[in-house]
């Protein structure tokens, strides 16, 4: 679609978006206010106790960014009027059932005004406990596909996944409904098996008197154990693939977009380059190797390595433009 038709389509649409603090839904929302101000309205789920607790962390956390500093100085004085008249904090989890929204009847205008949901909210650790990592990225999908079957206006779920849920295989990947291990999975009652697995193994370290560590370590080793029997390498692409299932399985007549990036570093050009947050994914890599600590990495040389940067200034650029043309020699990559 052209960038035009997505402006229009978006006039006076109502858009509901999961995991808002996370960097993807965050520049989401900004793009849209940004080209289309005639939104009409935006609900940001957040996890928080209650409705105040909320917008705290949707000025603190989203609205207070840097990247919205385009948008603050377009509309100056209006922007925290504007801010208001268009985004709605709502405090909420889908982790939970009817994404943990405890005012009914807030919950039901939201059913019958949302017209989009993207779906973004996921725990992205490698190595997530794997009790979390269910609750958030596969048991949570189910969730949120139950809400917006509810929505009667309801005109596009975009739920966002990864890349790498195609697990370790090579090669061109198609997509394949009908194996024998999402066979396995929907028919095996996955959802009761998994959640009955989890709870045996925290009753059994809590009766041993185990830490919170102990726990956690517990938990993370069994999301590996459980990924790798399955054919996964991890336990967040492991769980994202479930999701995927689980809404292929159960989507009915919902029109569905699932949308899977592959590595996410920062603003290409919109609303300036070089926005992110902290040092994620390959961005820890480069500047530990930019600063002395990261001596080596082994690799494939076989293999082909696409990654974009984008630097803020021509400082930035030149140190940082030296760092990675050693590195890729010396990692021969491309």
């Amino acid at each position: 679609m052209e960038s035009k038709t997505i402006q229009g389509y978006l006039q006076k649409k109502t858009i509901l978006v999961t995991g808002a603090t996370g960097f993807l839904a965050m520049v989401f929302l900004e793009k849209i206010l940004r080209v289309q101000p005639d939104v009409k309205k935006v609900y940001l789920l957040l996890r928080a106790p209650d409705i105040n607790s909320a917008r705290d962390r949707m000025h603190n956390e989203i609205i207070g960014k840097e990247l919205f500093k385009v948008l603050r100085e377009q509309l100056g004085a209006y922007f925290d009027s504007f801010i208001s008249e268009k985004v709605v904090a709502i405090p909420g989890d889908v982790s939970s059932e009817n994404l943990g929204m405890k005012d009914s009847k807030f919950r039901e205008e939201m059913l019958n005004e949302i017209q989009i949901i993207l779906n973004s909210a996921a725990t992205t650790k490698f190595d997530e406990r794997y009790d979390i990592a269910l609750d958030v990225n596969t048991f949570g999908v189910l969730h949120v596909l139950s809400f917006a079957k509810k929505c009667l206006k309801l005109e596009m779920l975009l739920h966002v996944s990864t890349a790498y849920v195609c697990g370790e295989r090579a090669g061109l990947i198609a997509e394949d409904l009908s194996s024998s291990l999402i066979d396995d999975i929907i028919n095996n009652n996955f959802e009761l098996h998994e959640k009955k697995l989890v709870e045996e193994k925290l009753n059994e370290r809590k009766a041993q008197g185990a830490s919170e560590e102990i726990i956690t370590r517990t938990m993370k080793d069994l999301g590996i154990e459980r990924a790798k029997l399955y054919g996964w390498p991890n336990t967040y692409v492991f769980t994202k693939a479930i999701g995927e299932i689980f809404l292929h399985h159960s989507k009915d007549n919902l029109p569905l977009v699932i949308i899977r990036p592959s590595v996410v570093t920062s603003t290409y050009k919109e609303p300036f380059p070089g926005w992110t947050q902290g040092l994620r994914t390959i961005d820890s890599i480069i500047a530990g190797y930019g600063k002395g600590k990261l001596k080596c990495l082994l690799v494939d040389p076989t293999s082909v390595f696409d990654m974009g940067l984008k630097f803020v200034n021509k400082a930035s650029c030149r140190y940082f433009k030296d760092i990675y043309a050693n590195y890729s020699r010396k990692l021969k990559l491309i």
